[in-house]
């Protein structure tokens, strides 16, 4: 009972130990569906099933944890009870189980299951964001509003109200995700790093942002997912996501990356926004018939948000729970594996020939890198706070 309390007690704990789990789950069904073409109860065609669950059920875990933790930081409110963590663990969990068997339920059912998530965690950080509702704050609402809207644009297909708004419901998740690290990983990226080389004794040649450039970045990331919910041309699409890369990459430039190479827990932050800048530039580049898109999506996926909701992850349950602030071996690991499967699935969708191995490759990469950090953490999630760490 003690352990469950702890687990229920604060989100980043049962959020972030889900979200591990569920990406073993996840990408070990996709892998076998590929391997074995074993029968999935989903209704949906099994590859929408995949990317519907890995940015709506895995994406929604890293945000729930990272939200239900840092808002009331951010704003000086009461962190969320027992009991609405724990409604809302169950709440997410229900909307995986309804859409992986969807297949024996009524789709509006499904819908409503699985889009009750959201709004969910979104009443209860507005709750919380009011107490100080600072503008780069509240925008977080909007940004969970697309990924709503983005949400509900695949299930009005399935459920037969549309014909044509699976891909776009997917793509407009997948940027949604991403527009939310443009801002946060923008924050958090260079602020960590600073504070690490001012532990060391630096005080000149700290990272730098530059105002125009930073909303120039979370502009154009926030306009990717709108764009593509609007059905705009792909050309302009396109055009969009190659300034919103590009962007990314010249913010990082000034984050001074080199410093990072020895630690970690701090270089998996600029690996995976550089991978977010670098995927964003390739998609671009596709939509003008440079490359594929889909190639592009699976480095921005599994490069850019899996590393960063990885390396998150990691960090932040380290930091609440009172630990120093270095990555364990096994996770330093994981966070290596995550570009390789990444590299591997962009190579799978370049080139045909290669596709089965090199996405098997891929997704074995994925199940090692969370099995690794589900072993390093299960004891950080359910064991006691320690002292508090240094940042």
């Amino acid at each position: 009972m003690a352990l469950l309390t702890r687990l229920f007690g604060e989100g980043f704990r049962v959020f972030f130990l889900a979200a591990g789990v569920f990406a073993l789950l996840a990408i070990g069904l996709w892998t076998l569906w590929l391997t074995a073409r074993i029968d999935l109860p989903t209704a949906a065609p099994a590859i929408q099933w995949h990317a519907h669950e890995m940015i709506f059920g895995y994406g929604g875990a890293t945000l729930a944890g990272f939200f239900l933790t840092a808002v009331p930081n951010w704003t000086g409110a009461k962190a969320a009870r027992h009991i609405f963590i724990t409604a809302a663990a169950l709440i997410w969990l229900a909307g995986r189980i309804a859409v992986l068997w969807s297949g024996v339920l009524p789709a509006v059912l499904v819908a409503g299951i699985d889009l009750a998530f959201l709004p969910v965690l979104c009443a209860k950080i507005a709750t919380q964001l009011i107490r100080r509702p600072k503008p780069q704050n509240m925008m977080f609402l909007g940004l969970l509003m697309i990924l709503l809207t983005a949400n509900l644009f695949v299930h009005l297909e399935w459920a037969g109200f549309t014909a044509d708004t699976v891909s776009r419901g997917l793509y407009a998740g997948l940027y949604g995700l991403v527009a939310m690290i443009a801002v946060l990983g923008g924050r958090i990226t260079p602020a960590f790093t600073r504070n690490a080389m001012t532990r060391a004794g630096r005080t000149s040649g700290l990272p730098r942002s530059f105002g125009p450039l930073d909303g120039l970045g979370v502009a154009a990331a926030i306009a990717l997912p709108l764009a593509t919910l609007a059905h705009l041309p792909a050309p302009m699409v396109g055009a969009i996501a190659l300034l919103a890369g590009t962007v990314q990459i010249s913010r990082l430039a000034f984050w001074r990356t080199r410093f990072t190479l020895g630690q970690p827990i701090l270089w998996s932050l600029h690996l995976s926004f550089g991978l977010i800048g670098l995927g964003l530039v390739l998609t671009g580049l596709a939509a003008f018939g440079s490359g594929t898109a889909i190639a592009a999506l699976h480095l921005t996926a599994i490069g850019g948000v899996g590393g960063m909701t990885l390396a998150v992850m990691s960090r932040a349950s380290l930091g609440h729970t009172g630990r120093p602030l270095v990555a364990p071996i096994p996770v330093a690991l994981a966070y290596v594996l995550l570009p390789l499967a990444a590299a591997f699935r962009w190579a799978a969708s370049t080139w045909p020939g290669l596709y089965l191995p090199a996405t098997l490759t891929a997704g074995l990469l994925w199940l090692l890198a969370f099995t690794l950090y589900l072993v390093a953490f299960w004891p950080v999630f359910l064991g006691p706070r320690l002292t508090q760490s240094a940042e």
